[in-house]
């Protein structure tokens, strides 16, 4: 497997594993060519889409492949016509040391590792394409995705929704050399479950019924260019290896088909589960796990980042196509921006200001034009919250956000229906978790783990 870089942005080291191999040739036809290539799987032959293209006439079209993994690096050869050579001793399998000579056909290579360990510093850019941000969190997430992007590394994205993964996917491949290619996003969590395999890796004319005709799949699709798979931790459990597959080996196969097809695509992928805990229960492979996570970037909630908030407020102005004229926000609406909890992220930062336009009659949004739901989180309207939890039977009502998708709007409900049970329920116990736990009938753990992830204060009694 890659190694897992450190490179996490919040957090632990500032440095990035990029594994790199040259390969040159020293004799046969090309000699004095080398190629560097960053993948841990580097295939060798005369077809085009070789890591190593070569016009010896005696070598295979897929002639030899080097696979770069945790216990060493190891030359295969693939069933070529004129095999893989060591010396005098043609090889099937075999561990190769830094500088070993070897030779396919009339062809003499010498692989050398070229691996190179990146000092990450935050970047000194307030932007990375369409992502902002003066603070320190965003902009180690810059100083990592400004190192990262150029290169072909698999890329894991992490945080909560609405934090801008999809973002950082979009800004990687246009930072990329793949950004003419094209740039395909799948959603793990929006598909049918039973159309999960078909929609990813493709399907052959009555392979199931209703495949009427061959169909490609999103990974074909993206041939040349980055694939995004958002929400990678609801793939389930038996799709995984088949993933797995397709990282390892490059190449895909069709449900129903009998061969498969090279891809030459990069994956970037991302979660707003913890997917090393989904590992620890059983429910993510271990394997694919650390294949996504070559660099695992992890994206600041917006209450992690404040200091942005100004900033992103006027980009999000600049941006909107429905602004005609309003430049900024008032102070009052600034001072509720800074100390709103913030549950859905950027997303939610971006819809409250969309929403506030139209209710807007002069160059700044002030506390009128917001909705609601926002200004019941005034401290003077702090009663109103109740309003959040009702039904018919009792007379409550469920505040929710219809401007974003049924799972957002769901998980927003939770995210504040959490912040505030939790504000109130260590309130009530003087800050003291240990009793707020008790009372709660929670682990002690579980609820700690919560205060932490709402920022809520308390005491460590």
């Amino acid at each position: 497997m890659p190694e897992i870089t450190s490179a996490i942005a919040g957090g632990g080291s500032r440095q990035i594993h990029i594994r790199r191999a040259r390969l040159t040739i020293v004799a046969g036809e090309g000699a004095g060519r080398s190629y560097q290539v960053d993948r841990d799987l580097i295939r060798i032959g005369a077809r085009s889409d070789n890591d190593v293209v070569l016009t010896d006439s005696t070598v295979s079209r897929q002639h030899a492949e080097i696979a770069r993994g945790a216990g060493g690096t190891i030359l295969r050869d693939l069933n070529s016509t004129n095999g893989t050579f060591v010396g005098p001793v043609r090889v099937r399998e075999v561990y190769l040391a830094p500088d070993t000579r070897f030779r396919v056909g009339h062809t003499e290579i010498v692989f050398a590792p070229e691996d190179e360990v990146i000092e990450i510093a935050p970047s000194l850019s307030e932007n990375f394409e369409a992502l902002v941000g003066r603070g320190i969190a965003m902009r180690e997430v810059f100083g990592i995705l400004e190192r990262v992007a150029p290169t072909d590394l698999t890329v894991l994205v992490a945080g909560e929704t609405g934090t801008g993964k999809e973002l950082v996917s979009r800004a990687v491949h246009a930072r990329s050399p793949r950004a003419r290619g094209p740039f395909i996003v799948f959603d793990c969590g929006a598909a049918p479950e039973s159309l999960l395999e078909s929609e990813l890796f493709g399907h052959e004319k009555g392979s199931f019924t209703g495949a009427i005709q061959a169909r490609e799949g999103l990974f074909e699709a993206a041939h040349g260019g980055t694939i995004f798979i958002d929400e990678i931790g609801e793939l389930p459990l038996e799709l995984q290896p088949k993933l797995l597959r397709v990282l390892e080996q490059r190449e895909v196969r069709r449900v129903g088909a009998t061969r498969a097809k090279p891809i030459d695509v990069r994956v970037v992928a991302a979660s707003n589960r913890d997917l090393r805990a989904e590992v620890a229960a059983g429910r993510f492979r271990e394997d694919l796990y650390y294949r996504l996570a070559v660099v695992e970037v992890r994206l600041p909630s917006l209450r992690e980042r404040r200091e942005d908030i100004s900033l992103l407020v006027d980009h999000l102005l600049k941006r909107s196509e429905h602004n005609r004229g309003v430049r900024g926000i008032d102070a009052e609406v600034r001072a509720l921006f800074e100390t709103y909890h913030w549950p859905g992220n950027v997303r939610e930062l971006n819809n409250v200001v969309e929403r506030a336009l139209p209710f807007t009659d002069g160059p700044t949004i002030t506390i009128s034009a917001l909705p609601p739901a926002l200004k019941a989180s005034l401290p003077d309207a702090a009663s109103s919250r109740a309003t959040l939890l009702a039904n018919k039977a009792g007379g409550v009502r469920v505040d929710a956000n219809t401007d974003v998708p049924f799972k957002d709007a769901k998980e927003l409900l939770i995210e504040a229906f959490e912040h505030q049970y939790l504000v109130d329920l260590i309130e009530k116990h003087d800050g003291n978790v240990s009793r707020a736990a008790r009372a709660a009938d929670m682990d002690r753990k579980s609820i700690t783990r919560l205060l932490k992830k709402h920022a809520i204060k308390y005491r460590d009694v």
